[in-house]
């Protein structure tokens, strides 16, 4: 009990006493009853008309993206959907109903995770049939939509059941339906009962937000963030609504105000995460988008600079052939507005919109590029010649065929992963130094979000500890902390090395320094962990942690593994250290060490887990203690 206190003392510390007041208020609602009279069971009939009229000039694509967009439309129309970009599954649009009030629901925990439940009641789906029926005008498409939109309400009626927990989810809702409403205004299956019990469903949806914004409050990320751009996305297009003026004061202060908060002066999104930072882009797009076609005002410059550095910051991790970024943070396979052809791994389609809509540029000359980009109007600038920028945590020291990202960073908000100076690496295209993602959030042990874990990113532990102390699910408390202490650039002003160091063993009385170095065809990682304490002479245990593809491999000595791909292959020599472990998938394939049922695995988005192989070198000594991980590429 008192170690339950001491954590709740750190944490009102740590994270102010701002949010931990919000969160309390919430849960004061909720449990006096107050939130249900607020939120009622009650269908409301909007009457008037939306404030932005239908969409009547549609994106030109070529005749592939045409192809993989009707084919997956295909698919939702024989039933099945790709949740988080994953394998199909059948699309339950009855999933999460209930005949008991939101509020209750929200005290009684369900039985498999949430986001499962969620993910279908955000009508991605519904925006893959939008963009269907834009490239070939079908009738089906719209007929499929409606009826599978009012299955939805019919089975979901207001503030009943699981979709209505969350005020996120009802915002993400409302601003896909919105864009949908706009897409199947011409329709020949869309008629005005449909219409008009759209435009009464997005008022039950905006009616529901305001209530608990205080819990976005509490969380102050993507959660207010998209209950922001909801309530102004409603207030512009049921403007005759007695609460639509009201609803677009909401959300342009709460998104201004979080646009300003959430993101740093160098772009860094406070969530950590590449999957939020798109999130968080994504609906700035969005809200962009309505406020540019409704006429509305101008973004104030403060929120201006810190998307423009948010833009910036993405890039800087995109790769340019693939769209691929590292997989860094937390990441719950949410892509809001999927209005591109190509997978969700691909970030570029979202990049390019942002730099149009923020940097007055175009990156990108493809095509297939462009869609999103065309959806949300913004004009496409002439292309000028730019160098990627650096992210200042996530510096990028590029070798010949490849790219190393060294994650340095300096918490402001809570950490998503334990991930301190964990290098990533790619090399023609491939990741194969990895982050592990996150797989569940909401599952039994051992998935219950512990791919956060610092044992399974590419850096090491002491004493068999995390870099930071471990409060919860989402929580880490003695958050650590990282330093850049120098670095060095070639004449074409690439990185050639950088080194930083971090505090996250500072109860142990040890600092961990890394450098990350250039070399031909590859890279050298040294580790040096070293003593605060002068008088320190105890012997500490170091695990250096590397997770790889699941390619095959081979001993080459007693500290070189050789690693071989489909399309090249790597030695890894590990020079240092006692022993070297291989594992995979949660069993132990080389060495002695007893594996951890979570160690070995790579979830590349949500509810989705690939074996991977986990090396894990182990050093016992006196500090200072060095270990030095040479990667060398081959043919």
């Amino acid at each position: 009990m008192k170690r339950i206190k001491f954590k709740q003392i750190k944490a009102l510390r740590e994270l102010g006493f701002v949010k931990p007041w919000y969160f309390l208020l919430y849960k004061t609602g909720l449990y006096s009853g107050y939130y249900r009279q607020l939120t009622p069971k009650r269908r409301y009939f909007y009457e008037g008309k939306p404030g932005i009229g239908a969409i009547d000039s549609f994106p030109k694509v070529n005749q592939a993206e045409i192809n993989k967009t009707l084919s997956a439309a295909d698919e939702i129309c024989r039933g099945e959907v790709r949740l988080f970009g994953g394998e199909p599954v059948p699309l339950d649009l009855e999933i999460g109903a209930s005949n008991e009030h939101w509020t209750y629901l929200e005290r009684k925990p369900t039985l498999e995770d949430i986001k499962i439940i969620w993910e279908p009641a955000r009508f991605g789906w519904a925006i893959t049939l939008a963009r269907a029926y834009a490239f070939s005008a079908n009738p089906v498409y719209a007929q499929v939509f409606w009826d599978k939109t009012r299955k939805f309400l019919k089975a979901h009626p207001p503030n009943m059941g699981r979709q209505w927990q969350s005020a996120q989810e009802v915002a993400i809702r409302l601003m896909a339906l919105v864009f949908c409403d706009r897409v199947f205004a011409t329709a020949p299956s869309t008629d005005l009962e449909n219409r008009k019990a759209l435009w009464s469903a997005l008022a039950e949806h905006a009616q529901r937000i305001p209530p608990t914004l205080v819990y976005a409050k509490a969380q102050n990320n993507n959660h207010l963030l998209a209950e922001a751009a909801g309530l102004y996305t409603a207030g512009i297009y049921l403007p005759t609504h007695p609460q639509a003026v009201k609803w677009k004061r909401l959300g342009w202060r709460w998104l201004n105000w979080g646009f300003q908060d959430q993101i740093s002066e160098f772009g860094t999104y406070m969530q950590h995460s590449t999957n939020y930072h798109r999130v968080m882009l994504q609906i700035a797009l969005f809200a962009d988008h309505i406020r540019r076609i409704s006429g509305d005002v101008d973004w104030p410059p403060e929120t201006l600079d810190r998307l423009i550095a948010a833009t910036r910051w993405l890039w800087a991790l995109t790769d340019p052939e693939t769209g691929q970024v590292p997989n860094l943070g937390a990441n719950d396979g949410a892509y809001l507005f999927p209005l591109s052809s190509l997978p969700q791994e691909d970030f570029r389609p979202v990049l390019e919109a942002a730099a149009r809509a923020f940097l007055n540029t175009s990156i990108y000359d493809k095509s297939e590029l462009h869609e999103m980009s065309n959806w949300l109007n913004l004009p496409q600038p002439t292309a000028i010649k730019q160098n990627q920028p650096q992210a200042h945590d996530m510096m990028c020291v590029p070798s010949n065929e490849g790219k190393a990202f060294f994650r340095a960073a300096q918490f402001t908000d809570r950490p998503s992963h334990a991930d301190q100076l964990h290098v990533d690496l790619w090399w023609r295209g491939k990741n194969v130094a990895i982050d592990p993602g996150t797989y569940h959030y909401n599952a039994p042990t051992p998935w219950d979000n512990t791919l956060k874990s610092s044992q399974v990113h590419n850096t090491l532990t002491v004493d068999s500890r995390e870099q930071m102390t471990h409060a919860g699910r989402f929580l880490w408390l003695d958050w650590a902390q990282a330093h850049i202490l120098g670095y060095e650039h070639d004449d074409d002003n690439q990185l050639k090395w950088v080194t930083a160091e971090h505090d996250g063993f500072r109860k142990l009385g040890l600092i961990h320094q890394r450098q990350l170095s250039r070399m031909e065809n590859g890279w050298e990682v040294a580790d040096t962990v070293l003593k605060k304490d002068k008088q320190d002479e105890k012997h500490h245990s170091v695990n250096l942690t590397w997770l790889m593809p699941d390619w095959d491999w081979s001993v080459e000595s007693e500290n070189t593994i050789l690693f071989a791909g489909p399309e090249f292959s790597y030695k890894l020599q590990i020079s240092g250290v006692d022993h070297i472990n291989l594992v995979r998938a949660g069993k132990t394939l080389l060495g002695q060490i007893t594996a951890k049922p979570f160690w070995g695995w790579y979830s590349p988005t949500y509810a989705k887990k690939l074996p991977a192989l986990l090396l894990i070198a182990n050093k016992v000594g006196r500090t200072p203690l060095s270990l030095t991980s040479t990667w060398q590429f081959l043919d």
